[in-house]
């Protein structure tokens, strides 16, 4: 029969994910998300706009709701500037590690033994500019539970491979 044993963990002396070197996304990526954000609200545009050409009855609200899609589209780049400025991810011996957020930061750790399954997608326009991003899986769930997007697609071939010989290690 074993000892029972429970002692205290000196939180202090736990190793800090504040302290690792987050490395940034890929600048290309900020140009994929302006993009990303124009083609949306072009299409929104257009399709709203058609609504006031053929609607006369509210055609007087077209330069407000102009103006107001002006603005939402000035702050949607602003918040999403601030996003791809605050977004980063570190792989360490143990763990990988991935930063987000806008007003609050967002830090997901996830050890490698939990990882299950490692994908590498490419968008349109990420594509054009030779990026991907990696989605990485742990067990129980449907989506991702990391999405480290706007990386050189080689990189991310490198990262996939990583993670991939993980898992083997693991099995």
């Amino acid at each position: 029969m074993e000892n029972f044993t429970n002692t205290t963990i000196d939180t202090t002396q736990l190793p800090r994910f504040e302290e690792v070197q987050f490395s940034k996304l890929h600048p290309k990526y900020w140009t994929v998300i302006l993009i990303n954000t124009c083609i949306t609200f072009l299409i929104f545009g257009i399709a709203i706009g058609l609504v006031f050409y053929f609607n006369e009855e509210i055609r007087d609200f077209a330069l407000y709701f102009g103006i107001g899609l002006g603005v939402l589209v000035l702050l949607t780049i602003v918040f999403s500037r601030i996003g791809f400025n605050k977004r980063g991810f570190a792989f360490r011996e143990h763990d990988v590690l991935f930063q987000s957020g806008i007003i609050a930061t967002k830090t997901i750790v996830i050890p490698y033994n939990r990882v299950q399954h490692v994908a590498l997608h490419e968008g349109m326009v990420s594509r054009y500019f030779g990026l991907a991003k990696v989605e990485v899986f742990t067990a129980g769930g449907s989506s991702s539970d990391i999405e480290i997007p706007g990386i050189e697609k080689k990189q991310a071939e490198n990262i996939k491979q990583l993670l991939m010989g993980k898992i083997q290690k693991q099995l």
